[in-house]
């Protein structure tokens, strides 16, 4: 039996784009070899890390867009890994939405299929288009009102996707995260490595840290493919 993983994980660095409301990422020295070697006389490294939960790859708690919804330590961690399948929707426009209509066109393309409990990830080419560009924080696809909802229907638990948000940012509804909400769902943005796993079915981890009344989590989100 052979085991592939496939990382889709952006990379956490200072100076990483950043949603202009949240924390920027800053990463300094706390002790370094030498001054270990000169104090403890053994020699070891560490740094501080100053971080927005929304920052990097991560996975929002319910909580953050539902004030009576569950922290991100509070949640079960099925929403974070299962079986998963990802759907290729690059051919929409960074100026319009991903629709029902594009959703199920994609599964019949794939001879795919949701099950209730799955995990739906979104590749529309925005990190490979855009990421470093003044346009990755600003002009991305993202889902419309009853394209979410009809995912949410099919008892989907976490959708994910490889751009800043699942919401289109011209969207004044939030209509991914209203549907997350409605349905008390889970999302997780700032993907990437999607067009490595399109129109495929694997398992998906995407583990969040168990932050105290955390309104979301970086994850080191990746698929697995068992043959």
């Amino acid at each position: 039996m052979g085991i592939q993983v496939i990382d889709l994980s952006q990379e956490i660095y200072q100076g990483m784009p950043v949603f202009p409301p949240h924390q920027k990422t800053m990463i300094f020295p706390n002790m370094s070899h030498e001054e270990s070697r000169q104090k403890l006389g053994f020699e070891f490294a560490t740094n501080n890390l100053i971080i927005n939960e929304h920052g990097p790859t991560h996975s929002d708690a319910i909580y953050e867009y539902d004030p009576q919804g569950p922290t991100i330590d509070e949640m079960p961690l099925e929403y974070f890994y299962g079986p998963a399948v990802c759907l290729d929707v690059s051919h929409v426009s960074p100026d319009s939405y991903v629709t029902r209509q594009n959703l199920e066109e994609a599964l019949r393309r794939g001879y795919l299929h949701l099950d209730k409990g799955d995990i739906v990830l979104l590749y529309t080419g925005h990190y490979s288009r855009a990421y470093g560009t003044e346009e990755w924080l600003t002009r991305y696809t993202g889902l419309d009102y009853e394209a979410a909802k009809w995912l949410a229907e099919q008892g989907i638990v976490n959708i994910g996707i490889d751009a800043p948000s699942i919401d289109n940012p011209l969207d004044t509804r939030f209509s991914g995260h209203l549907i997350c909400r409605e349905y008390r769902m889970t999302n997780t943005e700032n993907l990437c490595n999607l067009d490595k796993i399109a129109q495929k079915r694997f398992l998906y981890f995407g583990l969040p840290l168990k932050i105290r009344k955390g309104t979301g989590s970086p994850v080191r989100a990746v698929a697995v493919f068992v043959d």
